[in-house]
């Protein structure tokens, strides 16, 4: 596989993808409430997208099982692992947790990121599950290579785990 180095500008361009994509998802989390639709997300997320100069790059992204993907974002709530389509017979309730992933192309550099959101009160043990992979992920550190961060991540966190920190206690 050939790796094709970046120049400062591309860099940039890159960064300025993702920003779209980070204000996206902030602009998505001030909707984020019992009774809205996934469906509902999903156009806000699209109109902000296009509204910067943007174009969604989920919609119409080609799928080998089936049709194009139909939305601009993946919402996946609960125990849905990924790339769950928005609809609109699908309601947030409260205590639910929404992964919404998000990608954008702008000035033909792909952004892309997924965030978790609670809605309304969740419970403490789903608090403390998104708290402890933030940390595991944070813990990975800045690694150039994905796979080395997730085992890094990983390690770092049964180390952490097993202080107790991540159950709130002082030992195993």
């Amino acid at each position: 596989m050939k790796i094709f180095l970046k120049t400062e500008d591309e860099i940039e361009l890159m960064r300025r993808a993702n920003r779209l994509v980070a204000d996206t998802l902030a602009e998505v989390a001030k909707h984020i409430k019992p009774g809205v639709t996934t469906l509902q997300l999903d156009n806000i997320a699209e109109a902000f997208i296009r509204d910067h100069g943007g174009v969604p790059s989920f919609k119409n992204c080609p799928n080998p099982f089936g049709g194009p993907f139909p939305a601009s974002i993946c919402t996946s709530i609960n125990r849905v692992v990924v790339h769950g389509i928005p609809s609109a017979k699908v309601f947030l309730k409260e205590g639910d947790i929404i992964s919404v992933d998000c990608g954008a192309v702008l000035d033909g550099f792909n952004g892309d990121s997924c965030y978790t959101f609670c809605v309304g009160e969740v419970d403490k043990d789903v608090r403390q599950l998104l708290k402890t992979t933030k940390e595991s992920l944070r813990l990975g550190g800045p690694e150039p290579c994905a796979a080395l961060r997730l085992w890094r991540g990983s390690r770092a966190y049964r180390a952490w785990y097993r202080t107790g920190d991540a159950r709130g206690s002082s030992g195993s």
